[in-house]
């Protein structure tokens, strides 16, 4: 007799067998360019390094330790003298937010990460529960005149010079959600799905393709590989991977699983990097993996360092106190653009 948890995995699998073959479908019928991404720009500092901390799965005004939290990343965001900040995505909880004067946006972000080290450009990209409420608030450049350091758009490019980030707007790929009846979901700009996806994947390789950066870093909220409650994301194994693996993407950085965790590649340079650990943490809930692969893994908040130089990328992980809980060092030779 088939489990039951045999039998949803065999469903997810057969489901993004289907939409893989829906987007090329869509893929075939355009024959003419896409638009590219947005792009942003963000200087390294002066002897061409960058510092930045990743945080996901935040927005809760305060509570489930995000304070506590908040406090960590500003302390150790001074000793790093961090560049900017990265969020992973579900960034107010637990439906988004209302409209761009949702008192939320003040409870949950301005008014919490208030520590002079934080007060740095913030790129942030949607989660699940973003989706619950008005996407387009989040994305309103109204928030910006709030609290400038707010920037969220919905899929995009930040070029550093020494790297390129790839943000990719994840949640539109996961199929659950569009049968999800207990929930409310903000797919507009995002309907027809088949077509949404189809052109953001495309546009990434082209992205991808044209990239000399040193370190090429992937960010979307779902993890392609987790241990953690929600696991690997069948859906983005399928269809976004291969695109990593083909241009070389050295990391990619993802929330949504409320933990820490450290997942190396086996059959690629990429490091799974998740930092979903901003507020609420799930203890104990965590799935088998293959040894050789999982590096590290907290069930605790906290969050996560980077910081790049011309030949080395160095990450780091902290609990809710501040604690160093691992580490892991990348490198590269020293002219080599790949």
């Amino acid at each position: 007799m088939v489990s039951n948890s045999a039998m949803a995995c065999l469903y997810e699998k057969n489901v993004a067998s289907r939409l893989h073959l829906v987007l090329v479908f869509c893929i075939s019928l355009v024959v003419s360019g896409f638009a590219e991404l947005q792009r942003f720009q963000h200087a390294t500092k002066d002897d061409g390094s960058l510092s930045f901390l990743v945080v996901g799965d935040w927005g809760r005004r305060g509570f489930y330790n995000q304070s506590a939290v908040a406090l960590q990343m500003g302390r150790i965001g001074e000793q790093l003298d961090i560049d900017f900040v990265v969020s992973t995505g579900d960034n107010f909880y637990g439906d988004g937010l209302r409209d761009v004067n949702d008192p939320a946006f003040l409870e949950s972000f301005k008014d919490i990460y208030t520590a002079t080290s934080l007060q740095k450009q913030w790129y942030s990209v949607l989660g699940n529960h973003d989706y619950r409420g008005d996407t387009e608030a989040q994305l309103s450049p109204a928030l910006r005149k709030i609290d400038s350091r707010w920037l969220c758009q919905r899929s995009f490019i930040l070029n550093t010079g020494i790297a390129e980030f790839f943000f990719v707007d994840t949640t539109p790929f996961v199929n659950k959600y569009l049968v999800d009846k207990d929930q409310n979901y903000d797919w507009r700009a995002v309907s027809p799905r088949g077509t949404y996806i189809a052109n953001l994947l495309q546009d990434l390789k082209v992205a991808l393709n044209k990239s000399t950066a040193k370190w090429k870093i992937v960010v979307g909220h779902h993890a392609i590989r987790s241990v953690g409650h929600h696991g690997d994301t069948p859906e983005l194994i399928s269809l976004l991977l291969p695109i990593l693996k083909a241009h070389n993407v050295d990391m990619y950085m993802n929330g949504h699983d409320h933990c820490l965790e450290h997942i190396s590649s086996l059959d690629s340079p990429i490091q799974y990097l998740t930092s979903g650990a901003g507020s609420k943490a799930w203890r104990g809930d965590v799935k088998s993996y293959n040894n050789r692969a999982m590096k590290f893994f907290y069930d605790g908040q906290g969050f996560m360092s980077v910081k790049l130089t011309g030949s080395d990328a160095k990450i780091a992980f902290y609990d809710v106190l501040g604690r160093l809980l691992h580490t892991w060092k990348m490198s590269k030779p020293l002219h080599s653009t790949m």
